[in-house]
């Protein structure tokens, strides 16, 4: 039973990372309540985003919905702080581990909730 259930946590975190959602943001959550450790959860949404990634960015290539301009300015920085962090992470105890995702989870929350509102104050305005 418990590999069906991780099975289905892997496809919908697969399914929104394909979308470009950030299939991590969800997955994290649900093997934590499946029981897996933190750090754990954390090191296989890393794994699992090296080839869904791959795939995505060769599947938005193809249907040209890729910005070239700027594009190593975003991604170098992002994979030296992404393996900084990955280090760090590893020395982290669980607790911090976990509060840590849990406010960022909250912080997305409350940007994506201000800006609904301001997209749906800006659709009024029309």
């Amino acid at each position: 039973m418990s590999f069906v259930i991780f099975l289905l946590c892997g496809v919908v975190g697969g399914v929104l990372g394909g979308m470009g959602m950030g299939g991590g943001t969800l997955l994290i959550p649900l093997l934590n309540l499946c029981g897996v450790a933190q750090s754990a959860a954390q090191g296989v949404n890393l794994l699992s985003f090296l080839p869904m990634s791959a795939l995505a960015l060769t599947v938005h290539a193809k249907n040209g919905l890729l910005k070239k301009e700027g594009l190593a300015f975003l991604t170098v920085p992002a994979l030296l702080f992404s393996a900084l962090a990955s280090v760090a992470a590893a020395y982290l105890p669980e607790v911090a581990l976990s509060k840590g995702f849990g406010l960022f989870l909250v912080t997305l929350s409350v940007f994506q909730f201000v800006s609904a509102f301001r997209m749906q104050k800006t659709i009024k305005k029309f």
